[in-house]
């Protein structure tokens, strides 16, 4: 990874050295931005392994899933984490065997199943999210109210603007 040049100048009058070479900056992003993503993965694999050692990372997307929005027929939770009907079916199964969720005939639709966390899923999914949120608060805990403010306000412009996958 490359050394990111100051944006302030010596001289408060006159550019920085990345603000005369915006392609430089653009890499400069683009290098911290693929930093904070593959922390971001690894954050997650950690998670998962907490959540539970013996189960793929995968699990844990599904177990996160029905946390965060509660009960859900498979075919959504499938779609949500970006997985294939027979992946998800197959984890689904694993993460029953273990006691973290619990699938149920869906009562709007005999034919379909939902699946829900148990009480223990609930407490492994608290647990890994409380270790993956200690971790992001000490990455942070140093900026300054006004530079998380920034922060937050350029991530979420990027954000809004960003279509991945396809031609600008």
């Amino acid at each position: 990874m490359h050394t990111l040049p100051s944006l302030a100048s010596a001289d408060p009058g006159e550019p920085s050295e990345l603000e005369l070479d915006r392609p430089a900056l653009e890499r400069a992003l683009g290098e911290q931005l693929n930093v904070l993503l593959s922390a971001s993965r690894a954050l997650v694999v950690e998670a998962a392994a907490t959540f539970h050692p013996e189960l793929p990372p995968a699990a844990f997307h599904i177990a996160h899933r029905l946390w965060a929005f509660g009960a859900t027929k498979v075919s959504l939770v499938a779609e949500a984490v970006a997985m294939d009907r027979s992946a998800t079916s197959r984890l689904t199964a694993r993460l029953t065997e273990c006691g973290l969720i619990v699938a149920r005939p869906d009562p709007a639709d005999g034919r379909g199943t939902v699946l829900d966390l148990t009480e223990l899923g609930r407490i492994k999914v608290d647990q890994a999210m409380a270790r993956k949120s200690s971790v992001f608060r000490k990455k942070i805990e140093t900026l300054s109210y006004p530079e998380l403010q920034l922060f937050t306000d350029l991530l979420g412009r990027f954000n809004n603007r960003a279509s991945y996958g396809t031609a600008p």
